[in-house]
């Protein structure tokens, strides 16, 4: 049995995926909620996790300090992120979408979700909202008091974000501030305080992901214009290249500055030209009036993602040699 021959499918969702081949069907409303069934959003904010775990060790390893007890750490703290992603990326969703449900209920990409489609209800998502928490606190901590401390705080921006949208033009910059929160995280979860690396590293994926979250919100412009809904797509219009040319520009140069400050080797720099040959193909592919064009160049920045990682994670194994 598939979601469409239930009439339980999400509209923007690959009918496909293994939530509906494996998982229960009752349990298929929680999984759209929390974004199962479209994995690209977990990838997205767990990259600047990862790629700062890997800016931390490579930092370390600049000052002489390896040891098979570091490298450990470091596979620990990708695994520990990856979770932690997977289960805050879900509990975002699902607050989201309980903020949202009426609007949700007027825009044709979303009004299938489980909530404005009636299949199931605000106490049920609420549960599972906690639940998603618990697991993403459980995550938490297992890091330094400091990056515990740090974590929380990455809540209230979390709360904010759905609100966003009703009262700025700019609600893809707080997003920004949301799914680029890792970047501190993963600096703060070896080095157990801040520096000038992560923080540039932070500012840069603030600026990709304002970039790509444009490109995605292009598939619901003219929705969100009958309903009031404000974005950076609506607001860039016809300049979203002209747009996009400054904030990944300015993704390349903060990486650069986070790579220098943290003494990273070549393959690094090599990771980073690549995602930045990526990022320049999306800009000349852009054809802002083409929803289906707007979220497959969206989903490419998880491959943006990984050249970076690898980059970084092939600089550490060459240091560590």
């Amino acid at each position: 049995m598939t979601p469409q021959d239930t009439g339980d499918r999400v509209a923007d969702a690959p009918s496909d995926n293994f939530v509906y081949r494996l998982l229960p069907r009752a349990l298929w409303p929680h999984a759209q909620l929390a974004r199962w069934d479209r994995p690209i959003g977990w990838q997205l904010l767990l990259w600047p996790c990862q790629w700062s775990t890997l800016l931390a060790a490579n930092a370390l390893l600049a000052t002489g300090a390896f040891s098979a007890g570091l490298l450990l750490q470091v596979i620990w703290h990708l695994l520990l992120f990856t979770i932690g992603a997977i289960a805050m990326r879900g509990a975002g969703c699902t607050w989201n979408d309980l903020v949202d449900q009426g609007i949700d209920s007027e825009v044709a990409r979303t009004r299938s979700r489980p909530l404005p489609a009636g299949r199931i209800s605000r106490r049920a998502a609420y549960a599972f909202l906690i639940a998603q928490a618990l697991v993403g606190l459980l995550v938490l901590i297992q890091f330094n008091r400091f990056t515990i401390l740090l974590g929380i705080a990455s809540l209230a921006i979390v709360a904010a974000y759905p609100f966003a949208k009703r009262f700025t033009n700019w609600p893809q910059l707080i997003l920004g501030l949301a799914f680029s929160y890792g970047a501190l995280l993963g600096w703060t979860a070896l080095h157990a305080e801040l520096a000038l690396a992560p923080f540039a590293l932070y500012a840069a994926a603030i600026c990709w992901t304002i970039g790509y979250d444009t490109i995605y919100a292009h598939q619901d412009k003219e929705d969100d214009a009958l309903v009031g809904v404000k974005s950076t797509a609506r607001l860039f219009g016809d300049r979203t290249a002209q747009w996009l040319i400054g904030f990944y520009a300015a993704f390349v140069v903060l990486t650069a500055l986070a790579f220098a400050l943290a003494d990273v080797l070549w393959p690094a720099w090599l990771g980073l030209a690549l995602a930045a040959a990526m990022l320049g193909w999306q800009i000349r592919h852009l054809e802002i009036d083409d929803a289906e064009s707007c979220l497959a160049l969206f989903k490419t920045n998880t491959r943006v993602g990984l050249v970076l990682f690898t980059g970084l994670a092939a600089a550490f194994v060459l240091a560590a040699l």
